[in-house]
């Protein structure tokens, strides 16, 4: 799975969670950059990320995520 398609799942699930769909993600996005983007609702976007690509993330693979970049780097080499 190539990255603009990945980038183009997890926006739609980024869209949903935060209920916005104007909302657009950059592999440079962070939690920063997204007011509502807490710890709750990075639990609900992980949670929506296995579910869309049927993964099984472990604390070690999500606890050094900085931005979006890194996550989407996460899915194509669990996805590979």
């Amino acid at each position: 799975m190539d990255e603009k398609t990945i980038l183009a799942a997890v926006q739609d699930i980024f869209r949903d969670n935060f209920d916005d769909e104007e909302l657009v993600i950059t592999r440079e996005t962070c939690a920063d950059d997204i007011e509502d983007w807490d710890s709750l609702e990075q639990i609900n976007l992980l949670t929506a990320i296995e579910k869309k690509f049927g993964l099984k993330f472990q604390l070690a693979d999500v606890r050094g995520l900085a931005n979006v970049g890194d996550l989407l780097d996460l899915i194509a080499r669990m996805t590979a």
